[in-house]
């Protein structure tokens, strides 16, 4: 996973959480924590899943 996807994960995973809790207060915001710990751990289990790799310099 680069940089910048991680980064972009971890924005996405805020504003999600954020954004729906200040607009709706439901416990859906927590489905943000998904892209803020991908994003924070740096690995994605769907992309094992799919076959794709997430770091260019790892061999399978």
């Amino acid at each position: 996973m680069s940089k910048f996807e991680r980064v972009l994960r971890v924005v996405i995973g805020v504003l999600v959480i954020v954004g729906v809790w200040y607009f709706y207060a439901s416990w859906w915001a927590l489905i943000g924590l998904v892209p803020l710990i991908t994003g924070l751990i740096g690995f994605c289990p769907i992309y094992r899943v799919l076959g794709k790799q997430s770091c260019p310099f790892k061999k399978k």
